[in-house]
């Protein structure tokens, strides 16, 4: 690892858990300095407490990826503190499951405003800095959910593959100075299941999980694609369980 990657200054959100609290820690602890935004502050400090007893570099603070003003705050926070952002990872995310018949639609609409517009405005915070500063890495969280729809998940899929496309046009129009990478876990460990309020949703999802892998192998995925060199942007990664039939 050298020393410029060493140094990172590294924002995730979505971090107080599943992949987003096993990249922050992973990446800590490969020197990288981190700021990471959540709703649950509580999870972020106790997180925090262990890495930097660790001797990490670690801010944390309150995140609403649903507001932009959230959203700009926890931008300006990395900047004060480090004067510039080398990577943002934009993996806040949500996934109640369920069949379109069941008419949830303010889970449709939850959905819509932390996959989408959540990263659209991680996206409209760190860009301008990025292009000011002339490099950077903007890392979205997709799914396999970004390239096939199963029964419960068509709204979920949609902001997947909503993901996928702003994704691919954003490093089309960026292309040379900032790095644009879409990662795609399949089933892995996470909280994610745990907002399925619909029983058909629930059901497909403990039957899809019982070869989930560890959120650090996703941890592991995105530090790959920050330590290529500068000129070489991996834009995009599927990483699943070996067993995955999807």
């Amino acid at each position: 690892m050298n020393a410029t990657t060493h140094q990172k200054v590294v924002l995730i959100t979505g971090a107080s858990s599943g992949i987003g609290e096993a990249t922050a820690a992973h990446l800590a602890r490969q020197g990288m300095r981190l700021v990471l935004g959540a709703r649950r502050t509580d999870r972020l400090d106790a997180l925090a407490s262990r890495l930097r007893a660790e001797g990490c570099s670690v801010a944390v603070t309150r995140l609403d990826v649903t507001s932009l003003e959230s959203m700009q705050g926890f931008v300006d926070l990395a900047l004060e503190l480090h004067g510039r952002i080398d990577v943002i990872v934009n993996n806040a995310g949500v996934m109640p499951l369920s069949r379109l018949d069941a008419l949830k639609i303010g889970e449709w609409n939850q959905m819509i405003d932390v996959n989408v517009r959540g990263v659209l405005h991680g996206i409209a915070a760190a860009l301008p800095v990025m292009q000011r500063q002339r490099s950077g890495q903007i890392i979205n969280m997709a799914s396999i959910g970004a390239y096939t729809v199963s029964p419960t998940a068509a709204v979920y899929c949609a902001t997947k593959f909503a993901v996928a496309a702003i994704s691919e046009g954003l490093r089309q129009e960026v292309g040379g100075d900032i790095r644009v990478t879409v990662v795609s876990p399949g089933v892995v460990e996470s909280e994610l299941a745990d907002s399925i309020s619909d029983p058909s949703g629930l059901e497909e999802m403990r039957s899809f999980r019982q070869i989930a892998i560890k959120p650090d192998a996703i941890a592991h995925t995105i530090q790959f694609a920050i330590e290529q060199p500068a000129d070489v942007d991996v834009s995009e990664i599927i990483v699943r369980p070996t067993a995955s039939p999807f």
